[in-house]
């Protein structure tokens, strides 16, 4: 299954990729990742900073600098932020026009595993929700959040969402709402989605997002693609982490129409930021999905069953019961390259 991005880079002979490690162990699987990339393909690597040590040296989370560059790069990849973190994803977010989120959350050989049979993919809409960023505090004793839900976004979701399935070969996906008690915002984001199904052949069908939490605990192969609101689609594919061995495992892609930032689902661990012995996987898979995002099938190929090997025949990190570090991992990734 190809994971990545339908993006292709219009740049030069060389793409460019934004390298933005961030905060805690953002550190140190960034440049693990930036080792692995380079050894499948030729790529120029600018980095840049963000996140919450950027802010104490510049008062700036996130530089203006920082964002152009993942403005005009073919590619970013993007390590972890820590207070300042809603200051610098979803401004990179917009950066790069990104309008989907991509989170596979499958189980690997060897890797113990809640569920061992889960392999799913959430497409999360990601420009609006409750994460437009409306909030206002009235009184002291009234806070308020305006959820934004429009026609147009979720159009455009269903429409990705359909040439996703019909190019990987999926038979269809289910839409995760609320629509029973958010009649209006969940109930217009269901309707279009379907409508855009509907409109393409694709099958699709629908869950309450709540009920989907248990079925998913209790039966996870009864599902493939969940197509999702932003908050819906955060959470949900969070806990879907719980159900193949953690957040240390999950990449993600957040894809616009030109260029992609990718990034591991998991934040900067602060417990054990500076040890080295932080999880790569997620931000190597993240990789993997990067450069096929740039047209790079095979390398994509090629990391991810590197990866896959050494989650199954070892080293690993502490997360998963070794006690290999960061970089006995990435070594024996690159060696299998």
């Amino acid at each position: 299954m190809t994971e990545g991005a339908n993006t292709v880079t219009d740049g030069g002979d060389v793409p460019e990729i934004a390298v933005i490690p961030g905060d805690g162990i953002g550190q140190e699987v960034v440049p693990a990742a930036v080792d692995v990339l380079d050894a499948v393909g030729d790529y120029e690597f600018t980095e840049a900073e963000a996140g919450d040590a950027t802010l104490d040296e510049t008062g700036e989370a996130l530089p203006a600098e920082t964002y152009d560059l993942a403005a005009s790069a073919d590619a970013t990849l993007f390590g972890a932020a820590g207070e300042s973190a809603a200051d610098v994803i979803l401004p990179l977010r917009e950066a790069v026009g990104s309008f989907v989120n991509i989170r596979p959350a499958r189980a690997y050989p060897g890797v113990d595993a809640l569920r061992p049979e889960t392999d799913l993919v959430f497409l999360r809409e990601n420009t609006e929700g409750v994460y437009a960023g409306h909030e206002d505090r009235l009184t002291d004793d009234v806070s308020t959040l305006t959820r934004v839900v429009t026609q147009s976004a979720s159009r455009r979701l269903g429409q990705f969402a359909c040439e996703f399935v019909e190019e990987r070969g999926y038979d269809g996906f289910t839409v995760a709402h609320k629509a029973n008690v958010m009649r209006e915002t969940d109930g217009l984001f269901r309707d279009t989605v379907l409508a855009e199904a509907e409109a393409a052949g694709v099958d699709a069908d629908t869950v309450l997002m709540d009920a989907f939490a248990t079925h998913v605990c209790l039966d996870p192969e009864q599902f493939d693609v969940v197509v999702c609101p932003n908050l819906a689609g955060d959470v949900l594919s969070d806990l879907a982490a719980g159900l193949v061995g953690g957040l240390g495992l999950l990449p993600s892609a957040n894809v616009g129409p030109e260029r992609g930032l990718f990034e591991p689902v998991h934040g900067t661990a602060p417990d054990i930021a500076g040890d080295g012995v932080a999880n790569p996987s997620a931000t190597l898979l993240s990789a993997a999905m990067l450069v096929e995002s740039l047209g790079d099938d095979e390398a994509g190929a090629q990391i991810r069953s590197a990866v896959e090997s050494v989650l199954s025949d070892g080293p690993r990190t502490p997360d998963l019961g070794g006690e290999a570090t960061t970089e006995d991992v990435t070594d024996a990734v690159l060696a299998r390259l």
